[in-house]
């Protein structure tokens, strides 16, 4: 779903150091990946701080740090550096798939593009697309018979189901579960008894209960009231919740 990574700046320094202010590097999990902050041991000490800090995710986002090139290092430079550590989660990669381009999808799906995600959103109605505003991280399909669209995605999707009604979301479910057992979210608009017509449903079509259990219906968290655009704060709210779960998960 991710790769963070940390960017490194040379924020200060004293006497003789072997790059200039403003130097950055920035290091994954891997190692060094993009650019300098001197070579040499205090290269690889600042590598191995900043990696440090991708497989702890208790320690602070942003640090300052402080090495005397000699004493710290094991330079014979005789300098002091000042290096910026600074943790960036990439999520360009959380990728949202929004079924359906009704009332509700026309509040969520501009709310979600704000956000580092991409966003596909698939109707049967070429009017209602054509409604959503055009961005670069904004994919529409029209798409009559949207079930069997689910074998393009994967479990790293957000699955955000809000058609025109039952009839329209159930297929849609049933082949989430059946191919994709452990997908990110899975969220289904809808009121409590619509939630209970569901899981009887998927009993009958001989799903098990872990995967019945495995999805949110009410979408959403509990707040506000039931106009379109309070019902797509409230799931924002819940995909969002359950992004930082996943990624706090991914991470331990």
């Amino acid at each position: 779903m991710k790769q963070n990574s940390v960017i490194i700046t040379l924020v200060d320094f004293k006497g003789s150091v072997p790059q200039v202010l403003g130097a950055k590097a920035k290091v994954e999990a891997s190692g060094l990946v993009q650019g300098t902050v001197g070579g040499g041991k205090v290269e690889a000490k600042a590598i191995k701080f900043a990696q440090d800090i991708l497989n702890n995710i208790n320690n602070p986002v942003c640090q300052l740090v402080t090495w005397n090139l000699t004493t710290d290092v094991g330079m014979t430079c005789g300098g002091v550096v000042t290096f910026l550590f600074e943790l960036i989660r990439d999520e360009q990669n959380w990728k949202i798939v929004v079924f359906g381009a009704g009332h509700v999808a026309q509040e969520l799906v501009p709310m979600l593009l704000k956000l580092k995600c991409h966003v596909t959103c698939i109707d049967p109605r070429e009017e209602w697309l054509d409604r959503l505003t055009q961005a670069d991280n904004l994919i529409k399909i029209k798409s009559i018979k949207s079930e069997d669209l689910v074998k393009d995605f994967s479990a790293e999707h957000f699955f955000v189901l809000m058609t025109q009604g039952h009839s329209t979301d159930l297929p849609i479910l049933a082949e989430i579960l059946r191919q994709h057992q452990e997908a990110a979210y899975v969220g289904v608009i809808g009121s409590k008894t619509k939630a209970i017509s569901l899981k009887a449903h998927l009993k009958q079509m001989d799903f098990n209960q872990e995967k019945i259990n495995s999805y949110f219906c009410p979408i959403g968290l509990d707040f506000g009231d039931n106009s379109p655009v309070e019902i797509a704060y409230s799931v924002v709210a819940q995909i969002l919740l359950e992004r930082d779960r996943k990624l706090e998960n991914e991470e331990v």
